[in-house]
């Protein structure tokens, strides 16, 4: 894999600045905590289990004593539950200076949340950009307050969104995708993702001309082939299974990178003096890289269409207001 010069060392002081990191008590959402926490900055926790999370944070604070972290209740499985979380951030919150959407679920069985949606496309993509939605002008009104830059969102996804996604990117006409495999079904939540990206940077970004002075800065983050839970706890069909038995394999063979590397890219674009203006709305990959995400994600009728699906959706059910 590629690589650069970037450590999570390198990152400036964040003393006075406030995160949120969404799957933050597990994985790569784990180390992205501990890289922003350990620089100064207050840190929410978006989990669904409050024991893990209160765990998580126990962890961390028993090696950075001063870190300032607080558990966020947050079940993507469930609207209401981003809803709530995002107004319980606005209630408590003058400021946030940037947004991780880390959180995400692969290769598992197929079944529809509560909402009425396949488990993926909620959790990875959809519940995402709700909360981004309802957290939006915080991330506005704080970049207004801040130096250029300083205020940013970042779009955990994933190689698999080039891999194993429908023929046609987003396949609106059955979005669930039943009859189709866990990896197809995952491939097109992380394709999502992408796009989502690229539409939040030209409505949002810096290149926006109605942005001007609340621009924030966005990007995409592949974070790398990472030995985390999302693969040894993959539950559905092939390579689902795959995963789970070759991951420990893998991982001797250097593979399968461990998982505080996973959260370099991400800390890279949250938070690093060295991603630039000119990258927000990029691609990033491992480690602290520009990349080319695939044709589809680099489709602007796609990722145009895909917003106005997601935004119909949504309103439709009341949750935008």
């Amino acid at each position: 894999m590629p690589s650069s010069n970037f450590s999570p060392s390198s990152i400036p002081d964040l003393a006075g600045r406030v995160y949120l990191v969404t799957g933050g008590n597990a994985g790569c959402g784990y180390e992205t905590v501990i890289g922003l926490a350990a620089r100064g900055a207050k840190v929410y926790m978006g989990a669904r289990s409050k024991d893990k999370a209160n765990a998580a944070i126990k962890e961390i604070q028993e090696k950075h004593p001063s870190a300032n972290i607080h558990f966020l209740d947050l079940d993507l499985t469930k609207f209401s539950s981003v809803v709530a979380a995002a107004k319980k951030i606005r209630d408590e919150e003058t400021t946030l200076h940037g947004l991780v959407n880390n959180a995400g679920i692969m290769a598992v069985p197929y079944s529809v949340t509560a909402d009425g949606y396949e488990i993926q496309l909620q959790t990875n993509y959809l519940s995402h950009w709700l909360l981004t939605y309802h957290l939006l002008p915080l991330l506005q009104s704080s970049a207004r307050s801040n130096p250029e830059g300083t205020v940013r969102l970042v779009n955990v996804t994933s190689d698999g969104h080039a891999a194993f996604p429908p023929s046609d990117g987003i396949h609106f006409e059955d979005i669930g995708l039943e009859k189709e495999g866990a990896m197809k079904r995952y491939g097109q939540s992380k394709l999502a993702n992408i796009l989502h990206t690229t539409q939040l940077n030209k409505r949002y970004g810096p290149a926006s001309s109605e942005a001007q002075n609340e621009a924030v800065w966005f990007a995409a983050v592949h974070p790398g082939h990472i030995s985390t839970d999302l693969t040894t706890k993959a539950t559905g069909a092939a390579p689902g299974f795959v995963l789970r038995a070759t991951a420990p394999v893998l991982k001797c063979l250097g593979v399968l990178e461990p998982q505080e590397k996973g959260a370099w890219s991400s800390l890279f674009s949250i938070a690093s003096s060295d991603f630039k203006k000119a990258n927000s709305g990029a691609y990033i990959v491992p480690y602290a890289k520009i990349g080319t995400p695939s044709k589809h994600a680099r489709d602007e009728s796609l990722a145009e269409k895909l917003w106005e699906w997601t935004e119909a959706e949504l309103r439709g059910k009341g949750l935008l207001e």
